[in-house]
């Protein structure tokens, strides 16, 4: 915690030794009884802390007051109180918040994993009621990082909040274009669909239609096999009645292709079809055995005995005496 550069400390004025700070009086760090492990604050960590801790005392809001919060979050930017007292301080003296949009983006950059710092631009948009920056600012901190949750949530937020989901799936579709394994992107997709068009039957075969070429790219990619099963949730077919996918499927298999993925697709099919008493030769108990059994020992045995488990209900429902709980399946739609 606080600065190591020992030449930055070296130019440091400390703030006990500004004179325009002569008539405060600092108040010191209490840590209580000295435990096994005390910290080692830096000297310049404390008296800024000092300080901040001296104008947070006395309620004190002014431009000395803003300066020196934002010295408290360069030594630490995930204090939520040095958050909240920046934003009491920037409401009191009425602030230009277009500044302090454009002073959050550096810190973002900056830290750009920090919670506390994402809320505070989140705060700031809300009073502004303006997200015209937000769509570059994530976009930036995902082309550095595409997998950054505080990235992506802020988007989210942002988008659904300020309608902006105009251009959003194109966006999606380059970075998966980037990197077919994105789940986070994948999770966009079906976020921007959820919320816009939802699953209708024509959005839902262009979908699948999407989905499955890029299984053809890459067969073994956990993130659009389950990007599958979410939109099979949405099929009033159920798992096993869309041509397009069991087709698919099929001639996948008959390839010689035993991706994990696709046999616990085809496990699901099958358990589908006996629970509602069979109907389709392709899927039936014992080929949920057989599927069951593969994966176990073959193809997905780290999971050994959730297919062991699955192999028994299916095998339950069957003989009509499985006695229903919460049922997981083995992807689910809230993984894509």
């Amino acid at each position: 915690m606080g600065d190591s550069s020992s030449d930055e400390e070296n130019h440091w004025v400390f703030y006990r030794d500004r004179p325009e700070w002569k008539d405060v009086e600092p108040v010191p760090q209490d840590d209580g009884d000295v435990g096994v492990v005390s910290i080692r604050y830096t000297d310049k960590f404390k008296d800024v802390y000092d300080y901040f801790r001296a104008v947070l005392k006395s309620s004190e809001k002014s431009d000395r007051a803003l300066e020196l919060t934002k010295d408290a979050a360069a030594l630490n930017p995930a204090n939520y109180t040095v958050w909240q007292y920046r934003r009491d301080i920037l409401k009191t003296l009425s602030k230009d918040l277009h500044e302090e949009l454009e002073y959050s983006r550096c810190i973002i950059e900056e830290n750009p994993k920090n919670y506390q710092v994402w809320h505070h631009r989140r705060v700031l948009v809300e009073w502004l009621k303006d997200a015209s920056k937000e769509l570059y600012l994530t976009e930036l901190i995902l082309s550095q990082d595409a997998k950054n949750y505080h990235a992506w949530q802020h988007r989210q937020w942002a988008i659904k909040t300020f309608n902006l989901f105009d251009g959003e799936l194109n966006f999606v579709d380059q970075l998966l274009q980037d990197d077919i394994r994105n789940n986070s992107a994948w999770n966009q997709r079906y976020f921007v669909i959820n919320n816009t068009t939802g699953f209708t039957e024509e959005v839902l075969k262009q979908e699948i239609e999407y989905t499955l070429d890029k299984i053809r790219i890459a067969k073994e990619n956990e993130s659009a096999w389950n990007f599958l099963r979410g939109l099979l949730l949405h099929d009033k077919g159920g798992l096993s009645k869309n041509k397009m996918v069991t087709e698919f499927c099929e001639e996948l298999y008959a390839s010689g292709n035993r991706s994990p993925f696709l046999l616990a697709l085809l496990v699901d099919m099958c358990d589908e079809q006996v629970s509602l008493g069979g109907g389709d030769s392709k899927y039936t108990l014992e080929r949920a055995q057989e599927l069951c059994k593969v994966l176990s020992t073959e193809y997905d045995k780290i999971r050994a005995k959730y297919w062991e488990h699955m192999a028994s209900v299916i095998q339950k429902k069957a003989d009509g005496t499985y006695e229903p709980t919460a049922h997981n399946s083995s992807f689910s739609a809230d993984e894509s």
